[in-house]
């Protein structure tokens, strides 16, 4: 197993992550990289709403992570004015790595180095089951809305 893909079920496990009910959320390994919501949503047979984009950007300098629907772009003039900061870019590759220990395209909500300011997509909350990022792009598990925002200790917001 990629030790980022046992980190992240690691932090799962450690967490008592739900993928619904009572079953405990475990990371699933695809056959192919799926480093868009597209591709995801076609591999696991689910709506591109459904998947939960992790997106790293530059918050003033540090990291943000947005969680954000398959559906929707992130409207980040609206985040900035959420997270009251000033300048807010999309991060690059080694920027994500560094503060995610995660590649982009592969990005999971939790298992980071440290913690990350979180926002969860409130409009994720319409779907009974969404799928985040496994820590690399053959990587995913399911949980719920609730579940992302008691994991990754997200705040809920309109991001798009």
């Amino acid at each position: 197993m990629h030790p980022n893909v046992a980190a992240v079920q690691e932090a799962l496990d450690s967490a008592g992550a739900l993928a619904g009910g009572d079953a405990p959320s475990r990371v699933r390994l695809l056959p192919d990289a799926v480093t868009t919501a597209v591709a995801a949503a076609a591999a696991l047979g689910v709506e591109v709403g459904q998947i939960a984009n992790s997106l790293i950007f530059m918050a003033d300098g540090g990291p943000l992570l947005v969680l954000t629907s398959g559906a929707h772009r992130v409207d980040t003039a609206k985040v900035a004015a959420l997270v009251g900061t000033a300048e807010l870019k999309r991060a690059t590759a080694d920027f994500v790595r560094e503060h995610t220990g995660q590649p982009i395209g592969g990005v999971a909500p939790l298992a980071h180095p440290k913690p990350l300011r979180t926002l969860v997509d409130t409009s994720l909350e319409q779907y009974d089951e969404v799928w985040a990022g496994g820590g690399i792009a053959h990587a995913v598990f399911p949980t719920t809305y609730a579940e992302l925002i008691r994991i990754t200790s997200g705040a809920p917001a309109e991001v798009a």
